[in-house]
């Protein structure tokens, strides 16, 4: 929706290090067909912020979901920008301490951090995204759904409680107990630090077992969210077969479900660290994953 409604009255850079990333790469050269600069980097790794246009409009993913790598804190987007940052916030915000000042666009649905419902979405404008639309209209037709003014002026309601599909009470009331339980817990702060000691769990791990490793090289980039993991243990010589049977094994004796890695990313493992998770519970984890790795590993010895 910001996309459609905002892209096409500057120049364009859209930066990817994954599959959501990579999608909307695609909404903005394929779909919307800008000539924009488009920087990528492979699973695990970050682009060069350096080398960014912020007088452009940038948009990317604050947080790579099947990669396991975010923003680090050395990134710093300047306050005298000429264009838009348009971020994709889905898996970071309320676990991340998030720049607001330097977002114009921002998005996040309520399945992610919070464990809301899936399927909504919120979006947050900056005042200089607000000036943005009511003074610019894009060459392209808009569906009545993407529509964010009316007159040349921000429709509010759409910011005031007004639905454009109405979406289900129960859903609402659901997201609202989550906030009053995140509230409970510390508020913005107190998410951040469980997120940390859940990842930390993780790290503690990892540093004891020469047989597995973080797919984010560098740990400044490191997702306290979406973890991701891979096996680097020279044996193995089909790491989407090994990485399938170890996460079967765990589904299997009832300990972990869904936590392989994303079907675009590298064979490995994705563990939610996300600030609704326990930490006991990941503490309690990592033992069944030692066990699972191993009875891999002998299955392979016995099958040579």
């Amino acid at each position: 929706m910001a996309m459609w409604s905002l892209l096409g009255a500057r120049g364009v850079e859209v930066l990817a290090w994954e599959s959501f990333g990579a999608g909307w790469v695609t909404d903005a050269v394929k779909q919307l067909k800008l000539d924009a600069t488009v920087r990528t980097a492979e699973y695990g790794e970050i682009v060069d912020f350096a080398q960014v246009d912020f007088d452009k409009d940038v948009v990317f993913t604050w947080n790579g979901t099947t990669s396991g790598v975010r923003v680090p804190k050395t990134v710093s987007i300047p306050a005298d920008r000429a264009g838009l940052t348009i971020c994709d916030a889905t898996s970071a915000a309320f676990a991340m301490d998030l720049p607001w000042e330097a977002l114009d666009v921002t998005t996040f649905s309520w399945q992610k951090v919070l464990g809301g419902e899936a399927a909504h979405g919120m979006l947050i404008l900056s005042p200089r995204a607000v000036e943005r639309l009511e003074s610019y209209t894009p060459a392209w037709p808009l569906p009545k759904i993407f529509r964010l003014t009316k007159g040349g002026k921000l429709i509010e309601g759409i910011f005031e409680g007004a639905t454009i599909n109405t979406p289900s009470m129960l859903a609402v009331e659901d997201y609202l107990q989550a906030l009053a339980w995140a509230r409970s817990v510390g508020g913005l702060a107190g998410l951040i630090a469980r997120a940390d000691a859940n990842t930390a769990a993780i790290e503690t791990f990892v540093a004891h077992h020469d047989w597995i490793d973080f797919l984010a090289a560098d740990p400044t980039t490191r997702s306290n969210t979406s973890v991701c993991l891979k096996f680097s243990d020279a044996r193995i010589s089909d790491g989407a077969a090994f990485a399938k049977a170890v996460t079967k094994r765990l589904e299997t004796e009832g300990v972990a479900y869904d936590i392989g890695a994303y079907r675009d990313a590298p064979p490995g493992l994705r563990i939610w660290c996300g600030g609704t998770v326990e930490t006991a519970d990941l503490q309690a984890l990592m033992p069944w994953l030692a066990w699972a790795f191993e009875a891999e590993i002998a299955a392979l010895t016995e099958a040579a």
